[in-house]
């Protein structure tokens, strides 16, 4: 039975959330939330040292898919994690603050 990965929404997201951003370096150049740590989703177990301190962590990718996985295999590995359903999508839509690294008008890709 799979395990239930701790999930809420954009807009349960508490004000000082911490946020993790899964997606890859592509993804994050172009749109992504202020003040998040990016660490792409294959690089999670190499760079535990670079997760940024929370409790929990709310772990966001383009649509929820990666950052559930990311989630799951944080919890399973002694970290409180929980996944942002939606993810950076829901929160674009929402008309949610984010900044590039292009220069250019954020955008989720």
């Amino acid at each position: 039975m799979p395990q239930q990965v701790p999930t809420v929404s954009v807009s349960e997201l508490p004000e000082d959330a911490v946020i993790l951003d899964v997606r890859e370096d592509d993804e994050w150049v172009h749109g992504h939330v202020e003040g998040a740590t990016h660490i792409p989703m294959g690089q999670i177990p190499s760079r535990l040292d670079d997760l940024p301190e929370g409790d929990p962590l709310y772990v966001t990718c383009r649509g929820g898919g990666r950052s559930a996985r990311v989630a799951a295999w944080l919890n399973q590995n002694g970290y409180d994690a929980v996944n942002v359903a939606g993810g950076m999508g829901d929160w674009e839509a929402a008309g949610k603050p984010m900044v590039s690294e292009t220069g250019e008008a954020p955008f989720v890709r």
